[in-house]
């Protein structure tokens, strides 16, 4: 994991498994939720010139990698907690939160007439990802707001949204990648559903040719008493999902002035 992540990247897989721990012990279950049920997958056999890569699983990641030669494909990715913060041996560990600020700091630079685009809904589901667990090969359709329809500034705001995962990786693959992403930011698109207040729940999903990511502020879930909520009890902040994806094939069900909506990729 060191060699393949970022600083930052290795930080979080570390701070989720801690706070699954700690969430863990709170309701007195550690057997279902501690820092140790992570599991190794190895494809293939590592070598300089043949297909091979790994998955490290388990609850609330997934890092799925792929190595050919000098290509590096970091994709589909999982990162989410329940709490995104608590107190652990007299620290606050806060993890999960930068996509959350990043997707505020997006919507929030929006004129009134283009929140009106972006946003589908004012309201936010108790869960509304649509290519999670068990959802590859999703056919979406193009929704929101568009690139080309954004300021430079805005754009910068959104290419954030990216950054935030992309620079999970380490830094030669996220260059990379990161550049594909700006390349094609006029036909991204992006979606938001719920508040856009600093604390508020809220759903926003980025959609281009080569990039899927989906935020999600999710309801309490089976470690709420670990935070004083009750399960099922609305979206929060506190309890956050989010996926990256990369897009690997069209479908026919096109808006009429764009390219065919890219189906998503099936994970290992």
């Amino acid at each position: 994991m060191k060699s393949a992540l970022s600083a930052d990247g290795l930080e979080t897989t570390e701070k989720i498994r801690k706070i699954n721990q700690a969430a863990g012990e709170a309701i007195g279950n550690t057997t279902a939720f501690n820092e140790d049920a992570y599991y190794w997958t190895v494809m293939g056999t590592p070598s300089a010139a043949e297909p091979w890569g790994f998955q490290f699983d388990g609850h609330h990641m997934v890092v799925n990698y792929f190595v050919l030669g000098s290509q590096v494909v970091m994709s589909p990715c999982f990162w989410g907690s329940e709490p995104t913060s608590m107190e652990i041996d007299g620290e606050t560990v806060t993890v999960c939160h930068e996509e959350v600020v990043a997707g505020l700091a997006f919507i929030n630079s929006l004129t009134t007439a283009q929140q009106a685009v972006a946003i589908e809904s004012a309201t936010k589901s108790n869960g509304s990802m649509e290519a999670g667990a068990f959802s590859d090969n999703a056919v979406q359709a193009y929704t929101g707001i568009r690139g080309d329809a954004l300021t430079a500034a805005q754009k910068t705001k959104l290419l954030g949204i990216a950054q935030a995962f992309v620079g999970r990786a380490k830094a030669d693959v996220a260059k990379v990648h990161l550049a594909e992403v700006r390349k094609h930011l006029d036909g991204a698109y992006v979606t938001w559903a719920g508040g856009t207040g600093d604390a508020d729940a809220f759903y926003v999903r980025v959609h281009s040719p080569v990039v899927w990511i989906e935020v999600d502020c999710q309801a309490p879930g089976p470690l709420a008493g670990a935070y004083g909520a009750s399960q099922g009890s609305g979206a929060t902040q506190k309890h956050v999902h989010s996926i990256v994806r990369r897009p690997t094939a069209t479908t026919t069900a096109a808006l009429p002035d764009v390219a065919a909506p890219p189906v998503t990729e099936a994970s290992a």
